[in-house]
């Protein structure tokens, strides 16, 4: 009995950790369902067998996180360095690391008249950072850049072969992975000046999942209850007849 306790224990402590961790990623998800451009995370999970000595095998969790690049709604702010992408495509951005992705076009000019995001890195066109000496601003929706209708570059939208190819660094910025293919120009995309692109995150959705989660992990809870008391049982009664 005690074996059979032990990995019951083991089951639904994994199964808990897993849980805490999809929790994890529906908080985060609900705590950026304002912020521009960002793509929410899911959690998946599975089974899988292995060995644990030469005689048996057992069950264990796993689980993946995985971004979901569904593109969110679009919203109009008629802020003229706003910029949202309809379709495929992503903001390229010169950061200290390198260059980064982002959904994200809510834009500023820093002191240099260089078009930066909120965080200060520079956002790439055609020929390199994007500078606006002028007070009008158009882009085109091929994201072609005039400034007081004079020619200005183009915005620089990248996409790729297979969005697995990046993964998220934080702060609403993605990255490729180690290995992976390269950027390609992007094609089938609109530019939208004045408009933002919301987070594809359904506040419902994630508290619908959140309260299903804390009714899953109580559950768990009490089944790791049940097999302590049992092992105390067990305990007891072996005491019993050995005194």
């Amino acid at each position: 009995m005690y074996i059979h306790n032990r990995l019951g224990l083991i089951e639904s402590t994994e199964t808990m950790l897993a849980q805490a961790e999809r929790l994890n990623q529906i908080t985060n998800n609900l705590a950026n369902v304002d912020t521009p451009g960002y793509k929410k995370e899911d959690v998946t999970f599975w089974e899988m067998l292995y060995t644990t000595n030469q005689n048996r095998q057992r069950v264990g969790k796993a689980l993946k996180v995985l971004t979901n690049q569904q593109e969110g709604a679009i919203k109009n702010t008629g802020n003229q360095l706003d910029f949202a992408i309809a379709g495929n495509g992503f903001f390229k951005l010169q950061t200290p690391q390198g260059i980064r992705y982002s959904r994200a076009g809510n834009f500023l000019i820093n002191n240099e008249g260089q078009l930066v995001n909120p965080a200060g890195h520079l956002v790439l066109g055609d020929g390199g950072p994007i500078v606006l000496t002028g007070n009008d601003v158009a882009v085109d929706s091929s994201g072609r850049i005039l400034v007081d209708g004079v020619e200005s570059g183009r915005l620089d939208i990248a996409t790729f072969n297979a969005l697995t190819d990046i993964e998220k660094e934080g702060t609403n910025l993605f990255r490729m992975k180690e290995g992976a293919g390269e950027e390609v120009p992007a094609t089938d995309f609109t530019v939208k000046q004045g408009s933002l692109e919301t987070a594809n995150v359904s506040m419902v959705s994630e508290m619908t999942a959140m309260i299903d989660l804390h009714r899953a992990y109580e559950a768990q809870q009490t089944v790791i209850r049940t097999f302590d008391e049992l092992d105390n049982k067990a305990i007891s009664t072996v005491g019993k007849l050995t005194s």
